[in-house]
Protein backbone atom coordinates (compact mmCIF):
# COMPACT_ATOMS: atom_id res chain seq x y z
CA UNK A 1 0.00 0.00 0.00
CA UNK A 2 1.31 3.36 -1.08
CA UNK A 3 2.19 5.74 2.35
CA UNK A 4 1.87 9.07 0.19
CA UNK A 5 -1.57 9.72 -1.33
CA UNK A 6 -0.91 11.02 -4.82
CA UNK A 7 -3.75 13.67 -4.36
CA UNK A 8 -1.21 15.27 -1.65
CA UNK A 9 1.36 15.17 -4.77
CA UNK A 10 0.20 16.23 -7.44
CA UNK A 11 -0.54 19.67 -6.44
CA UNK A 12 2.78 20.68 -6.33
CA UNK A 13 3.41 18.40 -9.66
CA UNK A 14 1.09 20.44 -11.43
CA UNK A 15 2.43 23.70 -9.87
CA UNK A 16 5.97 23.00 -12.03
CA UNK A 17 6.28 23.38 -16.20
CA UNK A 18 4.59 19.54 -17.72
CA UNK A 19 8.28 18.29 -18.61
CA UNK A 20 10.02 19.18 -15.64
CA UNK A 21 7.58 17.51 -13.67
CA UNK A 22 7.70 14.38 -15.63
CA UNK A 23 11.82 14.20 -15.53
CA UNK A 24 11.76 14.79 -11.90
CA UNK A 25 9.14 11.93 -11.54
CA UNK A 26 11.19 9.71 -13.26
CA UNK A 27 14.83 10.74 -11.77
CA UNK A 28 12.86 9.70 -8.67
CA UNK A 29 11.03 6.62 -9.41
CA UNK A 30 14.73 5.43 -10.79
CA UNK A 31 16.55 6.21 -7.58
CA UNK A 32 13.94 4.32 -5.38
CA UNK A 33 13.22 1.53 -6.85
CA UNK A 34 13.88 -1.10 -5.55
CA UNK A 35 14.62 0.34 -1.95
CA UNK A 36 12.66 0.73 0.96
CA UNK A 37 11.68 4.39 -0.48
CA UNK A 38 9.90 2.42 -3.12
CA UNK A 39 6.84 1.51 -0.63
CA UNK A 40 5.73 5.76 -1.98
CA UNK A 41 4.03 3.83 -4.79
CA UNK A 42 3.69 0.22 -3.98
CA UNK A 43 0.80 -1.56 -4.99
CA UNK A 44 -0.41 -4.85 -4.81
CA UNK A 45 -1.27 -6.25 -8.02
CA UNK A 46 -4.91 -7.68 -8.90
CA UNK A 47 -4.86 -10.97 -10.65
CA UNK A 48 -6.58 -11.46 -12.53
CA UNK A 49 -4.71 -13.29 -15.39
CA UNK A 50 -5.19 -13.49 -19.37
CA UNK A 51 -3.71 -15.48 -21.88
CA UNK A 52 -3.22 -13.25 -24.88
CA UNK A 53 -0.97 -13.46 -28.10
CA UNK A 54 0.92 -16.53 -26.25
CA UNK A 55 1.26 -14.69 -23.49
CA UNK A 56 0.21 -14.93 -19.01
CA UNK A 57 -1.04 -11.26 -18.47
CA UNK A 58 -1.18 -10.85 -14.60
CA UNK A 59 -4.13 -8.59 -15.19
CA UNK A 60 -5.28 -6.78 -17.73
CA UNK A 61 -4.44 -3.34 -17.11
CA UNK A 62 -1.02 -2.11 -18.62
CA UNK A 63 0.96 1.18 -18.57
CA UNK A 64 1.57 2.45 -22.09
CA UNK A 65 4.65 3.25 -23.59
CA UNK A 66 5.75 7.07 -23.57
CA UNK A 67 6.18 7.59 -20.00
CA UNK A 68 9.68 5.45 -19.70
CA UNK A 69 11.12 6.06 -23.08
CA UNK A 70 14.54 5.17 -21.89
CA UNK A 71 13.81 1.81 -19.82
CA UNK A 72 15.15 3.41 -16.62
CA UNK A 73 12.64 2.24 -14.60
CA UNK A 74 11.04 -0.70 -15.35
CA UNK A 75 11.36 -2.02 -11.89
CA UNK A 76 9.54 0.95 -10.11
CA UNK A 77 6.74 0.81 -12.34
CA UNK A 78 5.92 -2.51 -12.09
CA UNK A 79 5.54 -2.12 -8.56
CA UNK A 80 2.37 -0.07 -9.28
CA UNK A 81 -0.21 -3.16 -10.04
CA UNK A 82 0.25 -3.56 -13.61
CA UNK A 83 0.15 -6.52 -15.11
CA UNK A 84 2.39 -5.23 -18.09
CA UNK A 85 4.61 -2.50 -18.77
CA UNK A 86 5.67 -0.94 -22.24
CA UNK A 87 8.49 1.04 -22.20
CA UNK A 88 9.67 3.11 -25.26
CA UNK A 89 9.47 4.42 -28.00
CA UNK A 90 12.98 3.74 -28.70
CA UNK A 91 14.79 4.73 -31.81
CA UNK A 92 18.30 3.47 -33.56
CA UNK A 93 19.77 6.36 -32.42
CA UNK A 94 19.63 9.20 -29.66
CA UNK A 95 17.85 12.13 -30.55
CA UNK A 96 16.72 15.29 -28.49
CA UNK A 97 13.23 15.33 -29.96
CA UNK A 98 11.85 18.37 -31.35
CA UNK A 99 12.41 22.28 -29.35
CA UNK A 100 10.98 22.81 -25.51
CA UNK A 101 8.49 23.63 -24.44
CA UNK A 102 6.70 20.46 -25.68
CA UNK A 103 3.94 19.46 -23.15
CA UNK A 104 0.67 21.09 -21.39
CA UNK A 105 -1.64 20.36 -19.03
CA UNK A 106 -5.35 21.26 -19.95
CA UNK A 107 -6.75 20.33 -16.44
CA UNK A 108 -10.22 21.34 -17.36
CA UNK A 109 -10.11 17.97 -19.84
CA UNK A 110 -7.97 15.91 -18.14
CA UNK A 111 -5.95 15.81 -21.12
CA UNK A 112 -1.99 16.65 -22.01
CA UNK A 113 -0.96 17.51 -25.22
CA UNK A 114 2.89 16.63 -26.10
CA UNK A 115 4.69 17.30 -29.38
CA UNK A 116 8.21 15.48 -27.42
CA UNK A 117 8.74 13.67 -30.87
CA UNK A 118 10.38 10.29 -29.88
CA UNK A 119 13.31 12.07 -27.68
CA UNK A 120 15.29 8.96 -26.39
CA UNK A 121 18.91 7.79 -25.87
CA UNK A 122 19.12 5.55 -28.49
CA UNK A 123 18.59 1.85 -28.56
CA UNK A 124 21.85 0.79 -27.44
CA UNK A 125 21.41 2.44 -23.65
CA UNK A 126 18.13 1.45 -23.79
CA UNK A 127 18.95 -2.31 -23.96
CA UNK A 128 21.71 -1.47 -21.24
CA UNK A 129 18.29 -0.70 -19.41
CA UNK A 130 16.21 -2.92 -19.74
CA UNK A 131 18.97 -5.44 -18.93
CA UNK A 132 19.37 -4.03 -15.49
CA UNK A 133 16.02 -4.19 -14.24
CA UNK A 134 15.83 -6.61 -11.67
CA UNK A 135 12.35 -7.96 -13.06
CA UNK A 136 13.70 -9.20 -16.15
CA UNK A 137 16.90 -10.64 -14.46
CA UNK A 138 14.07 -12.91 -12.48
CA UNK A 139 13.81 -16.74 -13.94
CA UNK A 140 9.67 -16.02 -13.83
CA UNK A 141 9.15 -12.42 -14.31
CA UNK A 142 6.24 -11.10 -12.41
CA UNK A 143 4.80 -8.62 -14.73
CA UNK A 144 5.19 -8.62 -18.92
CA UNK A 145 7.03 -6.11 -20.50
CA UNK A 146 6.75 -4.82 -23.70
CA UNK A 147 9.28 -2.37 -25.87
CA UNK A 148 7.85 -0.37 -28.30
CA UNK A 149 10.09 0.79 -31.13
CA UNK A 150 10.16 3.63 -34.00
CA UNK A 151 12.39 5.49 -36.78
CA UNK A 152 14.76 8.72 -36.00
CA UNK A 153 12.90 11.81 -37.07
CA UNK A 154 16.40 12.14 -39.69
CA UNK A 155 15.42 9.07 -41.15
CA UNK A 156 13.49 9.30 -44.84
CA UNK A 157 10.42 7.84 -44.92
CA UNK A 158 11.18 5.70 -47.45
CA UNK A 159 14.16 4.02 -45.50
CA UNK A 160 12.24 3.78 -42.15
CA UNK A 161 11.95 -0.08 -42.67
CA UNK A 162 15.76 0.39 -41.53
CA UNK A 163 15.22 1.72 -38.53
CA UNK A 164 12.22 -0.72 -37.10
CA UNK A 165 14.36 -3.53 -38.17
CA UNK A 166 17.65 -2.37 -35.99
CA UNK A 167 15.39 -1.85 -33.26
CA UNK A 168 13.61 -5.25 -33.44
CA UNK A 169 17.27 -7.07 -33.69
CA UNK A 170 18.18 -4.99 -30.57
CA UNK A 171 15.51 -5.49 -28.56
CA UNK A 172 13.90 -8.64 -29.33
CA UNK A 173 15.74 -10.85 -26.62
CA UNK A 174 14.78 -8.90 -24.08
CA UNK A 175 11.11 -8.41 -24.56
CA UNK A 176 7.91 -10.15 -24.06
CA UNK A 177 6.38 -8.51 -26.57
CA UNK A 178 7.40 -5.77 -28.93
CA UNK A 179 4.97 -2.67 -30.51
CA UNK A 180 6.23 -1.13 -33.51
CA UNK A 181 4.77 2.28 -33.29
CA UNK A 182 3.45 4.10 -37.36
CA UNK A 183 1.33 6.16 -35.20
CA UNK A 184 2.97 9.01 -33.25
CA UNK A 185 1.79 12.85 -34.75
CA UNK A 186 5.03 13.80 -33.85
CA UNK A 187 7.62 12.35 -36.08
CA UNK A 188 7.04 14.24 -39.63
CA UNK A 189 4.93 11.75 -41.94
CA UNK A 190 5.38 8.59 -39.67
CA UNK A 191 1.91 8.46 -39.93
CA UNK A 192 2.09 7.48 -43.86
CA UNK A 193 3.11 3.97 -42.76
CA UNK A 194 -0.78 3.26 -42.03
CA UNK A 195 -1.68 3.29 -45.51
CA UNK A 196 -1.89 0.41 -47.22
CA UNK A 197 0.98 -0.67 -49.29
CA UNK A 198 3.51 0.87 -47.21
CA UNK A 199 1.75 -0.60 -44.26
CA UNK A 200 2.01 -4.37 -45.90
CA UNK A 201 5.95 -3.84 -47.07
CA UNK A 202 6.79 -2.59 -43.62
CA UNK A 203 4.70 -6.01 -41.87
CA UNK A 204 6.48 -8.28 -44.45
CA UNK A 205 9.68 -7.24 -43.73
CA UNK A 206 9.43 -7.28 -39.42
CA UNK A 207 7.31 -10.59 -39.81
CA UNK A 208 9.94 -12.05 -42.49
CA UNK A 209 12.77 -10.76 -39.83
CA UNK A 210 10.74 -12.41 -36.51
CA UNK A 211 11.18 -15.68 -38.15
CA UNK A 212 14.92 -15.17 -38.21
CA UNK A 213 15.00 -14.19 -34.62
CA UNK A 214 12.63 -16.65 -33.56
CA UNK A 215 15.02 -19.20 -34.81
CA UNK A 216 17.78 -17.74 -33.61
CA UNK A 217 16.71 -17.22 -30.05
CA UNK A 218 14.60 -19.83 -29.95
CA UNK A 219 11.04 -18.49 -28.87
CA UNK A 220 8.76 -16.45 -31.34
CA UNK A 221 7.75 -13.27 -30.12
CA UNK A 222 4.60 -11.16 -30.50
CA UNK A 223 4.36 -8.56 -32.24
CA UNK A 224 1.83 -5.55 -31.55
CA UNK A 225 0.96 -2.50 -34.41
CA UNK A 226 0.18 0.58 -32.84
CA UNK A 227 -2.35 2.86 -34.09
CA UNK A 228 -3.79 6.27 -34.58
CA UNK A 229 -7.31 6.91 -33.49
CA UNK A 230 -7.26 9.49 -36.41
CA UNK A 231 -8.63 7.11 -38.71
CA UNK A 232 -11.82 6.77 -41.00
CA UNK A 233 -13.42 3.26 -41.41
CA UNK A 234 -12.12 2.58 -44.58
CA UNK A 235 -8.30 3.00 -43.19
CA UNK A 236 -9.19 0.91 -40.05
CA UNK A 237 -10.48 -1.86 -43.01
CA UNK A 238 -7.18 -1.58 -44.67
CA UNK A 239 -5.43 -1.87 -41.41
CA UNK A 240 -7.22 -4.78 -40.42
CA UNK A 241 -7.21 -6.51 -43.69
CA UNK A 242 -3.42 -6.23 -43.35
CA UNK A 243 -2.70 -7.22 -39.67
CA UNK A 244 -4.79 -10.80 -40.45
CA UNK A 245 -2.57 -11.34 -43.47
CA UNK A 246 0.44 -11.76 -40.93
CA UNK A 247 -1.74 -12.60 -38.04
CA UNK A 248 -3.10 -15.89 -39.42
CA UNK A 249 -2.31 -19.10 -40.31
CA UNK A 250 -3.22 -20.87 -43.16
CA UNK A 251 -6.22 -22.24 -42.23
CA UNK A 252 -7.21 -18.93 -40.88
CA UNK A 253 -6.77 -19.17 -37.42
CA UNK A 254 -5.27 -16.10 -35.13
CA UNK A 255 -1.61 -17.69 -34.65
CA UNK A 256 -0.65 -15.13 -31.64
CA UNK A 257 2.07 -13.44 -34.21
CA UNK A 258 0.27 -10.42 -34.53
CA UNK A 259 -1.74 -7.63 -32.02
CA UNK A 260 -2.94 -4.17 -32.22
CA UNK A 261 -2.78 -1.37 -29.84
CA UNK A 262 -5.51 1.54 -30.26
CA UNK A 263 -5.00 4.31 -29.85
CA UNK A 264 -2.35 6.42 -29.64
CA UNK A 265 -2.56 10.17 -29.56
CA UNK A 266 -5.07 12.47 -31.73
CA UNK A 267 -4.25 15.77 -33.79
CA UNK A 268 -8.32 16.28 -33.11
CA UNK A 269 -8.80 19.69 -30.85
CA UNK A 270 -12.60 19.09 -31.77
CA UNK A 271 -13.08 18.24 -27.58
CA UNK A 272 -11.23 21.10 -25.94
CA UNK A 273 -11.46 23.87 -28.11
CA UNK A 274 -11.29 27.52 -25.78
CA UNK A 275 -9.46 25.57 -23.32
CA UNK A 276 -5.48 27.06 -22.72
CA UNK A 277 -2.61 25.67 -24.85
CA UNK A 278 -5.50 23.75 -26.75
CA UNK A 279 -4.18 24.90 -29.97
CA UNK A 280 -0.76 24.05 -29.07
CA UNK A 281 0.60 21.33 -31.78
CA UNK A 282 1.38 17.68 -30.97
CA UNK A 283 -0.64 14.57 -29.87
CA UNK A 284 -3.97 14.81 -27.09
CA UNK A 285 -3.99 12.57 -24.83
CA UNK A 286 -6.33 12.12 -21.57
CA UNK A 287 -10.10 12.60 -21.08
CA UNK A 288 -10.95 13.63 -25.11
CA UNK A 289 -9.61 10.42 -26.71
CA UNK A 290 -11.50 7.75 -24.99
CA UNK A 291 -14.32 7.81 -27.07
CA UNK A 292 -12.60 7.85 -30.24
CA UNK A 293 -10.51 4.94 -29.19
CA UNK A 294 -13.18 3.10 -28.16
CA UNK A 295 -14.53 4.09 -31.60
CA UNK A 296 -11.40 2.35 -33.00
CA UNK A 297 -11.45 -0.55 -30.78
CA UNK A 298 -15.00 -1.51 -32.08
CA UNK A 299 -14.70 -1.49 -35.62
CA UNK A 300 -11.25 -3.55 -35.26
CA UNK A 301 -12.86 -6.08 -33.23
CA UNK A 302 -15.69 -6.30 -35.79
CA UNK A 303 -13.05 -6.32 -39.06
CA UNK A 304 -10.52 -8.72 -37.13
CA UNK A 305 -13.32 -11.07 -35.14
CA UNK A 306 -13.68 -12.34 -31.56
CA UNK A 307 -10.03 -14.05 -31.02
CA UNK A 308 -7.72 -11.53 -32.18
CA UNK A 309 -5.56 -9.58 -29.60
CA UNK A 310 -6.76 -6.13 -29.09
CA UNK A 311 -5.34 -3.54 -26.38
CA UNK A 312 -7.47 -0.68 -25.86
CA UNK A 313 -5.23 2.44 -24.96
CA UNK A 314 -6.70 6.22 -24.87
CA UNK A 315 -8.96 8.47 -22.22
CA UNK A 316 -8.93 6.07 -19.61
CA UNK A 317 -9.38 8.10 -16.12
CA UNK A 318 -11.39 5.40 -14.36
CA UNK A 319 -12.41 2.15 -13.63
CA UNK A 320 -15.71 2.78 -16.04
CA UNK A 321 -13.44 4.08 -18.59
CA UNK A 322 -11.67 0.74 -18.81
CA UNK A 323 -14.90 -1.54 -18.73
CA UNK A 324 -15.58 0.58 -21.46
CA UNK A 325 -12.17 -0.53 -23.22
CA UNK A 326 -13.29 -4.09 -22.45
CA UNK A 327 -17.02 -3.73 -23.79
CA UNK A 328 -15.80 -2.13 -26.92
CA UNK A 329 -13.78 -5.06 -27.86
CA UNK A 330 -10.39 -4.73 -25.73
CA UNK A 331 -8.62 -7.56 -24.48
CA UNK A 332 -6.92 -5.80 -22.35
CA UNK A 333 -5.82 -2.04 -21.77
CA UNK A 334 -3.04 0.41 -20.89
CA UNK A 335 -3.03 4.03 -19.47
CA UNK A 336 -0.80 6.92 -19.15
CA UNK A 337 -2.57 10.42 -18.86
CA UNK A 338 -4.47 8.71 -16.70
CA UNK A 339 -1.78 7.87 -14.17
CA UNK A 340 -0.65 11.75 -14.22
CA UNK A 341 -4.07 12.91 -13.32
CA UNK A 342 -5.14 10.22 -10.45
CA UNK A 343 -1.63 8.40 -9.97
CA UNK A 344 -1.39 4.45 -9.50
CA UNK A 345 -4.92 4.07 -7.99
CA UNK A 346 -6.16 4.43 -10.89
CA UNK A 347 -4.34 1.08 -11.53
CA UNK A 348 -6.06 -0.58 -8.66
CA UNK A 349 -9.05 0.43 -9.49
CA UNK A 350 -9.06 -0.09 -13.65
CA UNK A 351 -8.14 -3.85 -12.85
CA UNK A 352 -10.76 -4.17 -10.61
CA UNK A 353 -13.38 -3.13 -12.61
CA UNK A 354 -12.65 -5.42 -15.30
CA UNK A 355 -11.96 -8.30 -13.17
CA UNK A 356 -15.58 -7.45 -11.56
CA UNK A 357 -16.91 -8.28 -15.06
CA UNK A 358 -16.65 -11.67 -14.69
CA UNK A 359 -17.43 -11.91 -11.39
CA UNK A 360 -20.40 -14.98 -11.01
Amino acid sequence: MAFIPYGLARPFLFGLDPETTHDMTLAALAATQGTALAGAYRTARVDDPLQLAGLAFPNRVGLAAGLDKNARCIDALGAMGFGFVEVGTVTPLPQDGNPKPRMFRLPKAQALINRLGFNNQGLDAFVRNVQKSALRQQENPSLLLGLNIGKNAATPIENATDDYLRCLDGVYAHADYITVNISSPNTKNLRSLQSDAALDALLGAIAERRELLAQRHGKRKPLFLKIAPDLDAAQIEVIAATLLRYGTDSAGQVSNAWGVIATNTTLSRDAVKGLPHAQETGGLSGAPVLEMSNRVVAQLRAALGPQFPIIGVGGILSGADAVSKIHAGADAVQIYTGLIYRGPALVTESAQAIRALRAP
